[in-house]
């Protein structure tokens, strides 16, 4: 395909990020929002096999370093449309597997393209996008898959109470969903050049320690959310797929509303405050998780949980504002596989200390968030290449 950026005035690279935020939910969301249901009525698992199979999920987010090396032999924008068809196939195929064995396989199948996609999207999005609408941009990617996740979500809703769909046709319908929309973006747009070549092998910079240990941290804490609040929802509080349907649907909704908003007031405030706003506020929600008894509590703190994770965009802008514009693709994977090393072993541990105390579980997490908050604490105010970290911008004073 010709490369330029003026074919026509819904050609552009903007629109295409817009267009894939928005066929991923299709079938990641209607993937997360079945699996519990799934999982236990169809396939018997209890919080082993789910702490096993969430492991397995994170296996190819742990060996997203990997990309680097494909892009020696794709584009990040083709790779990206590949890694979305990986993904609508995992999900078509899941309905289709319902035992322990097949939810293993179609799980990872799922996972390799949802994991490399947001790799790569996150690399992308970083090159094409100016840093002074980085967040706000971030945010209306985070509201266009949010949107994609609210019709997910009525249809499951709709679905389930209204036309009683087998999980099997309801895992096809919205995984091929997500493959023709990947195959149409391949026809419908053209090839974007970059503006700076990529290195095509790891990126691991001391200067970036602190981004390492706070995607680090982000990795470890996230579990709790993935794997674990939903588990809650059923096992304790006996919530139906349309109980999830509803509950997804109102995060959905609050990130259409407010992920925007989001991105502008981290554009605002500063990396470093809105990281520490996050951790803050998770504290406090981990920690409800551990005690809670009533189900429409449990709910309110599940939909805090998602809207301050919301908040993680400032991660993504702390690290291209510090970043070297040829470190960006490289350090996308790197920081992905940095993410996902806790993420690997933590659901099987938690998974086993769940079967003798779900509290547990969650204080662990409210211990995770006071560490990346105290990390957050040593973001500059004004963080670039030369001042990533407090400590830089003490040294820079004493020159």
């Amino acid at each position: 395909m010709k490369e330029n950026l003026k074919s026509k005035g819904w050609q552009r690279p903007e629109i295409l990020l817009f267009v894939m935020a928005f066929a991923v939910p299709l079938s990641f969301a209607a993937w997360q929002a079945l699996l519990n249901n799934f999982a236990i009525e169809r396939a018997a698992f209890t919080g082993k096999e789910m702490g096993i199979l969430q492991s397995l999920r994170e296996v190819p987010g742990f060996l997203a370093f990997g990309v680097v090396f494909v892009l020696l032999l794709v584009r990040e924008q083709s790779l990206a449309l590949i890694a979305l068809l990986l993904l609508g196939v995992g999900t078509a195929l899941t309905g289709f597997f319902p035992s322990v064995v097949g939810l293993y396989f179609t799980t990872v199948l799922m996972s390799l393209g949802f994991h490399y996609y947001e790799t790569i999207q996150t690399s992308l999005t970083q090159q094409w996008i100016p840093k002074k609408h980085a967040a706000e941009i971030f945010g209306r990617l985070i509201a266009v898959g949010s949107f994609s996740a609210i019709i997910v979500f009525l249809l499951i809703w709709l679905a389930t109470n209204w036309g009683h769909f087998d999980y099997r046709w309801l895992y096809l319908g919205f995984g091929g969903m997500t493959i023709a929309i990947a195959v149409a973006a391949r026809l419908m747009f053209p090839q974007f050049p970059q503006h700076t070549v990529q290195h095509k092998h790891m990126v691991l910079r001391k200067r970036y320690w602190l981004y390492y240990a706070l995607v680090f941290m982000s990795g470890a804490r996230r579990q709790i959310f993935m794997v674990f609040a939903g588990f809650l929802m059923v096992e304790r509080f006996g919530y139906t797929v349309s109980n999830i349907a509803l509950l997804f649907l109102i995060n959905a909704t609050l990130n259409v509303l407010f992920a925007r908003k989001i991105g502008r007031l981290i554009a605002k405030v500063g990396e470093r405050k809105a990281l520490m706003i996050e951790y803050i506020g998770l504290m406090l929600v981990f920690a409800g998780y551990a005690v809670v008894e009533v189900p429409w509590m449990g709910a309110v703190l599940y939909v805090l949980d998602h809207l301050f994770f919301a908040l993680a965009i400032s991660l993504k802008t702390y690290f291209q504002k510090i970043a070297a514009p040829e470190d960006i693709a490289s350090t996308a994977g790197v920081s992905f596989t940095i993410n996902h090393i806790a993420a690997v072993g933590l659901p099987v541990v938690f998974g086993l200390i769940w079967l003798t105390s779900p509290a547990l579980v969650f204080f662990i997490g409210t211990a995770m968030a006071l560490i990346s908050f105290l990390l957050s604490l040593l973001i500059p105010r004004h963080p670039e290449m030369g001042n990533e970290t407090c400590f830089n911008a003490i040294k820079n004073l004493a020159e």
